[in-house]
């Protein structure tokens, strides 16, 4: 025993811990303080009116207002008509909608000439959209970011109609009115707020969205750590302990390279069993699963695509590997998946990780199939394509490194093997 024995073990725990506090401390907390580019569609419908012989159009003063005051750096606020918002809602594009209705400067209007004359009135109307398909924390911020632009903007609009009803009612001299109809003017505008094509009760929210994902990448990382330790074992190459017994039979001589190529043949065959399992209970438990035999296929590409990769490092690095793993499609994919909180409302550091992340890659495709009807423009498309590049690095790497591995004879087989032994452990 040295010192080393124990300084070793724990300088790795060390770093291993820095690594998950950075990432998901610094992934949760802050998120107001984070936000930036929150993708925010703006809609002017507004065809305006006439007051007092003056056209008008208080719709395109609310527009400019909320373009003037909301940080860019925070908010990336599109203006754009109705139909594209629709279509950036339906892709995921945006995380919710201000719609300013056509009628609205003309409610505004008799809004105003109701203060002093009888009648009923009703209150113009502002809708906030939100997208709850793109993830349960979203809905939140978008509701936070529309109260307090549109609390600003009633306060500025109210003041403007209370002025234009004072001066058009006297001539420029302001006359009373009842405290009523003051306070009606004051607050003139009925913000509603409403989700965009709502989900199922079964969805979770949309949580379903990041736990069946977290499945998927599960069973490939997992999986491959379990084909890795059993192939070792049957060819010898690792003992299988069984509580106090090990079985350790002798090495079989396989090249490293083939050995790979057998490990990645039973993650190969796994996987559409496995995708086909979860789709099965998924189904059984009522969770809405938009295209089935999609989820079917995709499932299986993105479980292949993950063993096959994580087989590779194991191939390449050894036990390290494990911690390689880990660290790839664990710790650093979690943060970065956008599944609960989006990626605008994180660190930056976290946000470039989903770039190349696995998790958030199968993330996007898994939730375009589940709630965006499988748009290939809702993260179908670049899940797809990520994925078969992950794949493709994958194969590439542990072909690459077994292959060298074994040209320069350091192949896993031993000159002389004992024969196979049941050995139990001695008590000290």
């Amino acid at each position: 025993m040295t010192v080393r024995t124990f300084t070793a073990p724990i300088a790795v725990l060390m770093v291993f811990a820095a690594l998950l506090a950075t990432m998901y401390l610094g992934y949760a907390s802050n998120t107001e303080k984070n936000l930036h580019d929150f993708p925010v569609a703006l809609v002017n419908q507004d065809v305006g009116d006439t007051i007092d012989g003056k056209p008008a159009n208080f719709g395109a003063q609310v527009t400019d207002g909320l373009v003037a005051g909301m940080p860019s750096e925070t908010v990336d606020l599109r203006v754009v008509g109705i139909a594209e918002a629709r279509n950036q809602l339906q892709n995921a594009e945006v995380y919710g909608a201000i719609v300013i209705p056509s009628d609205f400067t003309k409610r505004l209007a008799i809004l105003g000439a109701g203060a002093v004359v009888p009648g009923e009135i009703e209150r113009p109307v502002i809708t906030v959209q939100t997208n709850p398909r793109v993830g349960p924390y979203t809905t939140g911020i978008m509701q936070r970011i529309a109260d307090r632009a549109l609390t600003q903007v009633n306060e500025t609009v109210g003041k403007n109609l209370t002025d234009q009803v004072n001066a058009a009612l006297a001539n420029g001299t302001p006359v009373e009115m009842s405290g009523a109809a003051r306070l009606s003017l004051t607050d003139p505008v009925q913000v509603v707020t409403a989700p965009y094509r709502p989900i199922d009760d079964g969805a979770g929210q949309g949580l379903v969205a990041f736990f069946y994902t977290l499945i998927l990448l599960l069973a490939g990382f997992t999986g491959a750590m379990i084909i890795h330790t059993l192939i070792d074992s049957v060819l010898g190459f690792t003992p299988t302990e069984f509580g106090p017994w090990f079985v350790h039979p002798p090495a079989t001589g396989v090249s490293r390279l083939r050995t790979l190529l057998i490990k990645w043949g039973v993650i190969a065959t796994a996987a559409p069993i496995l995708s086909a399992v979860f789709l099965g209970v998924a189904t059984v438990l009522g969770v809405p699963l938009g295209n089935g035999p999609l989820l079917w296929l995709y499932g299986t590409l993105a479980i292949i695509a993950v063993g096959v990769t994580a087989l590779a490092v194991l191939a390449a690095f050894g036990t390290a590997g494990l911690l390689v793993n880990l660290i790839l499609f664990v710790v650093l994919g979690l943060p970065s998946s956008a599944a609960t909180v989006p990626l605008e409302a994180t660190p930056s550091y976290i946000s470039d990780l989903a770039a190349f992340e696995p998790m958030h890659q199968i993330y996007l495709a898994v939730r375009a199939i589940l709630f965006f009807d499988a748009h290939a423009e809702a993260g179908l498309g670049q899940g797809i394509w990520m994925t078969l590049l992950g794949l493709a690095i994958g194969l590439v790497f542990g072909a690459l490194a077994t292959h060298l591995y074994d040209r320069r004879g350091l192949d896993r087989a031993a000159a002389s093997n004992p024969a196979p032994v049941a050995i139990p452990v001695a008590a000290s």
